[in-house]
């Protein structure tokens, strides 16, 4: 794994990302152009969310690959919201549209201050390839209406399927038709002519085809006119009473922000074996949202399927992004006419082989193989996906992965070590009633963190292996190579259980003792209830100090004192 801290750090081919960025381009600025009209906004907007904001993510952002701008689910989530304020398209829901992008922006920055891009981390590898395959289906089921020349009545997935399955006997023929040929001519160049810009072949094709034999006077749906030119820096003003209406709306688009932009940069990182730095994403995004809301467009955010269209052209780092945006500045200047005669079928088809390529079979695959557990997991957060909606998923993908790890510390492995008849190396074994490490001597290994939900596993082991020992113990040492922390409930318990020996005349020794578990012993009190040379940082000197014990002669009784019971 190397760590990406910057793609202008590192010389790369030049050549391989502006045809990326071509690519990418093609596909991707039709795309833009359907998320306006998911957000309301004038056609011309899903331009602008693909010129400053992509320059400025690709500045001040960390991730090679993602691509920041508009998004469906961000774009659903304020229009439902404000279309309440005013009409869709009117100048004054124009400017809170803006205002959200800004009010974005800025909750970003406090984001960042806070350093809130470990949450990130919440999101394992395991859930990141369910998202992403949940986000390839989704994608993939909205494109085929669009590829035989149908409607959706709704944005569920699943709704979409059955209407589809009732549709199709509906579907435009000739859109099928056309749609299919892009398929087999992407899917084939992608297949034959790796990193070469197939799609941008099949869009120009798909122009010059509809314009020279008038697609649309057979019924295939084009794109339709639209003005070009530069967007106008303006600070929207809204009234304060807008403001305060706003500041949930922000807030709710905030978080799929990071959580989206942090699970799909950390998936394609995973992938391509790099690491991101979260924070500076974050301040990318932070950066890309403020000059969306001056510009006069809509929020932005880290998206899924175009990250997976950049990665699919070959693109290596933000160059091709920069290349997608010069392309985009183009267009805007000379070209609005002609993209008119884009048929939505090709558009869709493109969008479709690319969700299609976010479904990694093979990496779910591997993980049924490995970790069905986790692999379960993977699924639930795929059909999340699939059945509610992206952000839904994302937060079960982070509630997935905070359960799979609070699951494994709740019960983790606890094991006596007790040495091979053969090698005479101490080894692991499952504890059980009557088991000791040699006659009198248990060694002991809890193998996580000591905290409020799994103290009470350390307790009932200690009381397994003191009923019915095969001779009296008298030492117990702890094995604590794997706590590092233990908090104020497991403390009171470990207390309890140092008292219980105590009483019982054993006594207790702790090895492998790392600093910030001594720490926290001491602030807890359990180093006064140890007593002194009970504490040894390796395991091999509890033991001498164990074998001590156990060559004098009669039990070890160790009277607890006045400050001990106190602490108790």
């Amino acid at each position: 794994m190397r760590t990406v801290t910057g793609w202008w750090q590192k010389p790369l081919t030049i050549s391989k990302n502006v045809w990326a960025g071509l690519s990418l381009a093609s596909m991707n600025i039709p795309q833009v152009l359907g998320y306006a009209r998911i957000a309301g906004m004038p056609t011309v907007t899903g331009l602008y969310t693909v010129l400053f904001p992509l320059v400025a993510f690709a500045l001040f952002g960390s991730s090679r690959h993602l691509v920041v701008a508009a998004d469906s689910a961000t774009a659903a989530i304020f229009s439902s919201a404000l279309s309440e304020m005013e009409p869709v398209g009117s100048a004054a829901y124009m400017r809170l549209v803006s205002a959200v992008a800004l009010l974005n922006a800025v909750f970003l920055l406090v984001a960042r201050l806070c350093r809130l891009g470990f949450l990130a981390d919440f999101l394992s590898r395991t859930v990141l390839v369910g998202f992403l395959a949940g986000v390839g289906v989704q994608v993939g089921m909205s494109m085929l209406y669009d590829m035989v020349g149908l409607e959706a009545g709704t944005h569920n997935t699943v709704a979409q399927f059955i209407g589809l399955v009732q549709t199709l006997a509906h579907a435009h023929l000739p859109s099928v038709v056309i749609s299919g040929v892009a398929c087999a001519l992407l899917l084939c160049g992608g297949r034959f002519l790796p990193g070469r810009p197939v799609a941008l072949v099949v869009v120009l094709g798909g122009l010059a085809l509809s314009w020279l034999f008038g697609l649309a006077q057979y019924g295939v749906t084009v794109l339709g006119p639209m003005q070009g030119g530069l967007p106008h820096i303006l600070v929207p003003v809204v009234s304060w009473h807008q403001f305060l209406a706003l500041l949930p709306v922000s807030a709710s688009c905030v978080f799929v922000i990071i959580a989206q932009s942090a699970a799909t940069s950390h998936a394609f990182a995973y992938r391509l074996h790099e690491t991101v730095d979260a924070n500076a994403d974050i301040v990318g995004l932070c950066a890309a949202n403020a000059v969306a809301g001056l510009s006069g467009t809509f929020t932005v955010n880290g998206s899924p399927t175009q990250t997976a269209m950049a990665v699919q052209a070959g693109a290596t780092n933000q160059r091709a992004q920069l290349v997608f945006a010069a392309v985009t500045l183009c267009v805007l200047l000379f070209f609005t006419g002609p993209l008119q005669y884009l048929p939505r079928c090709i558009l869709g088809s493109v969008v479709f082989c690319v969700a299609v390529s976010m479904i990694d079979v093979a990496g779910l695959n591997h993980i049924r193989k490995e970790s069905p557990g986790e692999f379960r997991l993977a699924l639930v957060t795929l059909g999340t996906v699939v059945s509610i909606g992206v952000e839904q998923g994302i937060f079960i993908a982070i509630a997935l992965s905070l359960f799979r790890h609070v699951r494994h510390s709740y019960r983790p492995h606890t094991m006596v070590l007790k040495p091979d008849p053969i090698t005479h190396e101490l080894e692991a074994i499952p504890v059980r009633a009557g088991v000791q490490t040699e006659p009198g001597l248990v060694i002991y290994r809890f193998c996580a963190d000591l905290f409020y939900a799994n103290c009470s596993l350390f307790a009932e082991d200690i009381d397994v292996l003191l009923c019915s020992p095969p001779a009296p113990i008298r030492c117990v040492v702890i094995d604590c190579s794997a706590i590092t922390d233990i908090d104020y409930s497991a403390a009171s318990v470990v207390r309890d259980v140092l008292f219980r020996l105590h009483m019982r005349g054993i006594r207790v020794i702790f090895g492998r003792v790392a600093s910030y578990a001594l720490a926290d012993m001491e602030r807890h009190h359990i180093t006064a209830a140890l007593g002194e040379g009970n504490i040894y940082a390796q395991l091999h000197q509890a033991m001498a100090s164990a074998q001590q014990t156990l060559a004098q002669p009669g039990l070890n009784k160790q009277p607890l004192d006045g400050s001990v019971e106190t602490s108790l």
